[in-house]
């Protein structure tokens, strides 16, 4: 029997083909300029980027991605490396395999633990809020290329001061041909399946070939010296293979940071269901392999993935096409390459994360007046922090939101409605009759260690405004079950209210928690426990 072709629509090959074209076009000379980061031989950065790219199309889920080198990863590499203080090139290369295959590893270890769940506690609004900084850190960045200078500064508000400093050696020829590139790659968005990118370099080469461009203080990628890679192991010292392994973490959270960030926004905005587990798995294949062909570092970098969704990306394919072009234009059109104008590249970046900073999502959360001020601070962070450290603090902004919501659980008293035997929120439905003798709570949120002294508390608060209440009714609807400190609470708790003469009822009461509570004391909850709020209540009323 014949396979059947996982894509039938010719015109989705065509729209990856021509995607994969123009990520192709600006992987090569971001190669060049993130192996110069790394202190790597160019082969390295283009290793990784033809790896992860194969990789990721193999094993990952997002239809946008592109796994390849990336700033961030190459200049923690650069930075690990460098405090290992390497005395030649190739110890260099050996150290950057075992930090790379190290890396990968690990990352292969998080997703069989099933440690990619972790990854959606980070919150929508921070996402957004760490998309647009990446994607305006990433500009700046750009910015000294379009213009034709070079500068020290690695901030981005440093960047932005440099520039004005410096504003007098700008190359007017790199900045307006920058101008009519972006110009150009605007207009060419009403017609989304034209591969405005690639056409743009290639106009590029053309102007290289017939300009004297030189003369004009526009800079080229220039020449690239590219050698076939090997496969092995590099030759170290167990020392040396112990203190990479501390120091491979760094790299890692940096990749899952940048990775999963540009990877769950370009979700979120096409609507796409990716699953964390999956996702580190293809980023740990893609950097073990990289590291065993003496590759760089990858990860699902933004510039290149907005550059595939804005070129016009359909399917996982885009990605695989674009790596066959790499791998054929590294070895048949590196002369080619070499002459693309540089200012032309920083326009394509540009231009792909153009969208990304549209405020709208953020508008929306102002309109809503809910997590603003947390993709705010995200935003903050990661332009005055770098995207390490920044997506580190936005990640602690979402837990500690998380954490602040279930540590301070509303408590909502209940009531029937309108004699069904239905227990509503007598806030919300006024009319709910209420037993005089009864107390019907419900904490709307999971009892644990965190918030569990916090809820008896209030219900304290609650029975001491009522009076006459004979029996509490707690419904633990929300909690699937219990810690060993709400579990040790909740027991002191029945103990309290029998001291009391309260009786403490417990309803919506899950398998797990009757199981416990049974066996901790069953003659402390025996026929205390109940499957429905209403089975509860008959069960109160007969001792009312």
């Amino acid at each position: 029997m014949k396979k059947k072709p996982i894509y039938k629509d010719k015109s989705l090959n065509l729209a990856d083909l021509i995607a994969g074209l123009s990520v192709a076009f600006i992987l090569l000379p971001e190669a060049v300029a993130y192996s110069a980061i790394a202190h790597l031989p160019i082969q390295s950065a283009i290793t990784g980027a033809i790896v992860g790219l194969i990789s990721y199309a193999w094993l990952g889920g997002s239809a946008f991605a592109i796994v390849a080198p990336t700033s961030s990863a190459a200049a923690l590499l650069a930075a690990i490396i460098l405090s290992m203080s390497p005395q030649t090139q190739q110890i260099t290369i050996g150290l950057g395999m075992a930090l790379v295959m190290l890396t990968g590893a690990g990352l292969l270890i998080f997703a069989k633990a099933g440690l990619g769940r972790l990854a959606a506690f980070v919150s929508r609004p921070v996402l957004h809020g760490f998309s647009f900084a990446l994607a305006l850190t990433i500009i700046i960045k750009q910015l000294p290329l379009l213009v034709g200078i070079t500068v020290q500064a690695k901030a981005p508000f440093l960047i932005l001061a440099e520039l004005i400093e410096h504003s007098r050696e700008f190359s007017m020829w790199s900045l307006i041909i920058a101008c009519v590139a972006l110009t150009f790659l605007t207009l060419l968005k009403r017609w989304p399946n034209v591969p405005s990118t690639f056409l743009m370099l290639f106009i590029g080469i053309l102007l290289s070939h017939y300009c004297n461009l030189s003369s004009l203080h526009v800079a080229v990628v220039g020449s690239m010296m590219i050698n076939t890679p090997t496969l092995g192991m590099p030759t170290l010292s167990l020392d040396e293979w112990i203190q990479l392994s501390e120091l491979a973490l760094g790299l890692l959270i940096i990749i899952v940071a940048e990775s999963w960030g540009s990877i769950r926004s370009l979700a979120l905005h096409h609507g796409e269901s990716v699953e964390p587990n999956q996702e580190l798995t293809a980023l740990g294949v893609a950097n073990l392999f990289s590291g065993l062909l003496q590759g760089m570092p990858v990860g699902a970098g933004f510039s290149a993935s907005a550059a595939n969704e804005a070129a016009g990306a359909q399917t996982k394919l885009a990605g695989a096409y674009a790596s066959v072009v790499l791998l054929l234009m590294t070895l048949f059109g590196q002369v080619w390459i070499s002459t693309i104008p540089q200012t032309l590249v920083a326009a394509a970046v540009i231009n792909a994360l153009s969208h990304a900073l549209n405020p709208h999502a953020l508008i929306y959360l102002w309109r809503l007046n809910r997590d603003q001020y947390i993709a705010l601070t995200a935003i903050i962070a990661v332009l005055i922090f770098g995207v390490l450290h920044g997506m580190l603090i936005a990640i602690c902004l979402s837990l500690v939101s998380a954490i602040r919501a279930f540590s301070q659980p509303l408590i909502s008293e209940l009531g029937e409605f309108d004699d069904t035997r239905d227990y509503v929120d007598v806030q919300n439905h006024p009319t709910a009759t209420i037993h005089p003798h009864i107390l019907i709570l419900r904490p709307e949120a999971p009892l644990f260690f965190a918030n569990v002294e916090s809820v008896l508390n209030q219900t304290l608060n609650r029975l001491a405004m009522r009076e006459n209440v004979q029996v509490l009714i707690f419904s633990l609807e929300e909690s699937a079950n219990l810690d060993s400190t709400a579990t040790q609470c909740l027991i002191e708790f029945s103990t309290q209210l029998s001291s009391q003469n309260i009786l403490l009822l417990l309803a919506r009461v899950k398998d797990p928690i009757d199981e416990l509570l049974s066996n901790l004391d069953d003659s402390q909850f025996r026929d205390t426990l109940f499957w429905s709020v209403n089975d509860a209540v008959i069960a109160a009323e007969k001792v009312t």
